[in-house]
């Protein structure tokens, strides 16, 4: 679980990875034989007994510099990633963060632009709010009706959606399941195991050789997988 690639002076949220660390991290996976992909090619591989290998990148809120800093290190290792991102907020900032500089949010040329280097466009909801504490027409407007912008603005079918914050529970992931996505992404949704309630590893500047190792150690002993995964995105 990626967020911004850029300098990292000033960084209350750790949501920042220099481009420089980025580029020794994804060094990393590729002398392990390991490659990036997006999490719908990680799923569907899943599904088809083929995911040995591969290691699912996510980038949350969509932000500008995605398409300078990370897609060209990407590239370069021929990896793909899921770039969520908020339509509520196009061209936007990063206001939700009350500390902290702001970050520009990605534009719909420049949504456009990762989509047509190979990336998965994702949801991330409209305006990045946390979903257990609204109310159900606000829910729908945040899990539908960024999927309906999305698919609108990209003409391709939105499978993904992430969580804001990581917040989720029973009636969200019923919401985002029932908006058609086909897979949702948290952090750690505790008793929650399903592939609408993913986990992920939070990955940020601290993150050397050493931490990279322990985090893929340790991963799959604190975060349960989905033990119907291969079923519900066959």
């Amino acid at each position: 679980m990626y967020h911004s690639i850029a300098d990292t002076t000033d960084d209350p949220y750790r949501v920042t990875v220099s481009p420089v660390r980025f580029a020794r991290q994804l060094h990393w996976l590729n002398d392990r034989g390991l490659r990036g992909v997006s999490v719908r090619e990680l799923l569907a591989a899943t599904a088809a007994g083929r995911e040995k290998g591969l290691v699912g990148l996510t980038f949350d809120d969509g932000y500008a510099d995605f398409v300078d800093s990370a897609l060209p290190l990407l590239r370069r290792h021929d990896f793909t990633a899921t770039v969520y991102v908020l339509p509520g907020r196009i061209g936007g900032e990063n206001a939700w963060d009350g500390d902290g500089p702001r970050k520009a949010l990605l534009t719909e040329d420049g949504i456009l632009r990762v989509a047509e280097a190979g990336m998965e466009i994702g949801s991330h909801g409209l305006r990045h709010v946390s979903l257990p504490t609204v109310d159900d027409g606000t829910l729908s407007e945040e899990t539908r009706g960024s999927r309906d912008l999305l698919e609108e603005i990209t003409g391709a079918r939105v499978d993904g959606f992430c969580y804001p914050y990581g917040h989720v529970d029973d009636r969200v992931v019923a919401a985002v399941r029932d908006a058609g996505y086909r897979y949702g992404c948290a952090i750690d949704p505790g008793p929650l195991t399903c592939a609408h309630a993913l986990p992920r590893v939070h990955i940020d500047e601290q993150d050397t050789p050493w931490r990279l190792t322990a985090k893929r150690v340790l991963h799959p002993l604190r975060r349960r997988r989905p033990s119907n995964l291969v079923q519900e995105f066959s």
